[in-house]
C-alpha cells in the first residue's frame, strides 16, 4: 500500500491559504488545492477529513488529494499550490507550414511518367528524393493531405476544373 502523508498545517500557513481562499481573485485549481489543504489539515486547528471526504467535496479524485498531500509534505506550501512543472520539455515541430505547401503543390502537380495520379506512398517517396523532409511516412502525407481537405482519388487535384457549358 502505498504511504499515507499527514497534513499538519502551521497557523502561518493556515491563515495564508485562509486568506488565498477567501480573496476574490485565485485560480481554480489553487483553490481548490489550498481548500484541499486547509480540510486535510490534522494539526490542532484544522478539521482532519479523510481524503474521501475532501475528494467528494472539491469534485477531485482521491488521487489528486493523495498527490496533494505527498506534495505539501515533501516540497512545501507554495509547490503544493503550483502546478507541477513539465519534466519532459515539448517536442519541436517536425513538418511546418512551409513542408505543407510543398507537399500540396507535389501533389497538384503532374504524376509520374506510368502513373493515372499520386498516391500517398509515391507522395512520401518523392517528399524524401526531392529533400523536403529527411523521412517521412505516408501517413503523415495522408494526414496532411486530409488535414487541406484535397482528396488524390478524384478527377481534379487542386488544378481549376473544367466546366461544361449547358448546350442552348
Amino acid at each position: 500500500m502505498a504511504p499515507r502523508y499527514r497534513v499538519t498545517l502551521t497557523a502561518q500557513e493556515r491563515d495564508e491559504l485562509e486568506t488565498l481562499t477567501k480573496r476574490g481573485k485565485t485560480k481554480a485549481r489553487r483553490f481548490i488545492r489550498a481548500r484541499a489543504l486547509l480540510l486535510c489539515d490534522a494539526g490542532p486547528h484544522g478539521p482532519a477529513w479523510t481524503v474521501g471526504d475532501t475528494a467528494t467535496a472539491l469534485g477531485v479524485t482521491n488521487r489528486t488529494i493523495e498527490h496533494l498531500k505527498k506534495r505539501f509534505v515533501e516540497e512545501g506550501l507554495d509547490i503544493a499550490l503550483e502546478r507541477k512543472p513539465r519534466e519532459k520539455p515539448p517536442r519541436e515541430v517536425t513538418f511546418d507550414g512551409a513542408f505543407e505547401a510543398k507537399l500540396i503543390a507535389l501533389a497538384c502537380s503532374d504524376a509520374p511518367k506510368g502513373r493515372l495520379r499520386w498516391t500517398v506512398r509515391l507522395l512520401a517517396d518523392k517528399v524524401v528524393e526531392l529533400n523536403i523532409a529527411p523521412a517521412v511516412s505516408h501517413m503523415t502525407v495522408q494526414r496532411t493531405l486530409k488535414k487541406m481537405n484535397l482528396s488524390l482519388t478524384s478527377r481534379s487535384t487542386g488544378k481549376s476544373r473544367r466546366r461544361v457549358t449547358q448546350p442552348l
